[in-house]
């Protein structure tokens, strides 16, 4: 598996050039968003927000088009709101600096597990389509009357699991520990943005209900 490291403090890279290799990760690593971007596809990219030629933010929205490659940000920006900037830009987890080594793998463990599952989803199983929505799991693909809609990668998880689920309630708990892998303490707003964020984007054309105290359910 190869990880990009995208991280402009010296000590800071050398640190986890170490561990993963130590781990057994083919690492790479860069200093400058345009380095990031011109970059060799990799596995992982472990992304620093605060880069000195660019917006980190703008940089993980690009990689996002990039199939098969998983984001991890890793910042020094702890405070809420910047979470959820980061993952509302398309960020499949958020780490906060200072953290530890083992934290760290551990994640990227689990994001791994997570991109390795929807790499093998069966085109077998086809399409779900729910009135105009059409949803592919194999090619990662969501449509509304044909026209392509641009979802972040947790926003096409979470319409996938609501999707499988038509009509049916889906907790909040469990929305979370499958979308989001358990891993990440998953504040109750993150959830919320991503719902709105869903609702925008289907425009009315296909209905997320929220059932109070329960969680949501897509209307069939």
């Amino acid at each position: 598996m190869r990880v990009l490291v995208v991280e402009d403090d010296d000590r800071v890279a050398r640190g986890l050039l170490t561990a993963l290799r130590h781990a057994g990760y083919e690492v790479h690593r860069v200093a400058t968003a345009a380095d990031a971007l011109r970059a060799a596809p990799a596995d992982v990219v472990l992304l620093d927000l605060g880069l000195p030629d660019g917006d980190g933010l703008e940089v993980l929205r690009e990689l996002r088009h990039r199939p098969g490659t998983a984001v991890i940000t890793v910042t020094a920006r702890g405070e809420e709101r910047e979470r959820v900037l980061g993952l509302r830009a398309g960020a499949d987890d958020y780490v906060v600096k200072p953290f530890g080594t083992s934290e760290l793998l551990a994640r990227i463990e689990a994001v791994l597990r997570r991109t390795r599952t929807h790499r093998a989803e069966p085109e077998a199983e086809g399409p779900i389509q729910i009135g105009p929505l059409r949803i592919i799991a194999a090619t990662r693909v969501a449509t509304v009357d044909g026209e392509p809609l641009s979802l972040t990668r947790k926003e096409f998880d979470l319409l996938a699991l609501l999707a499988t689920r038509k009509g049916e309630v889906v907790s909040r708990d469990f929305i979370v520990d499958q979308v989001w892998q358990a891993h990440w303490e998953a504040p109750s707003r993150t959830l919320d943005t991503h719902i709105a964020a869903l609702r925008g984007k289907l425009g009315g054309h296909v209905r997320i209900e929220t059932v109070r105290g329960v969680g949501y359910r897509l209307a069939t």
